[in-house]
């Protein structure tokens, strides 16, 4: 996946743990944690404005585009 979702290290910086995050946002523990893996298909811009807000950082902190390495077959 080209989207790599670094809510791990935010919340390690903010030294906040998972459930407290939740709590704030307003989600459930099971799909924080489907999202911090990276097993999210989508999130709703209002769940991510309140990471943002919670964890007083930017999107950018949290979802890192990195281009895929096209390999060629020999």
């Amino acid at each position: 996946m080209a989207i790599t979702v670094n809510l791990d290290v935010m919340l390690a910086k903010r030294k906040m743990r998972s459930n407290e995050l939740a709590k704030l946002v307003g989600i459930t523990e099971q799909n924080l944690s489907i999202l911090k893996n990276g097993k999210a298909k989508a999130i709703r811009f209002s769940t991510l404005e309140a990471i943002c807000r919670a964890l007083q950082c930017q999107v950018a902190d949290i979802l890192v585009y990195e281009q895929e390495v096209e390999t060629l077959d020999a």
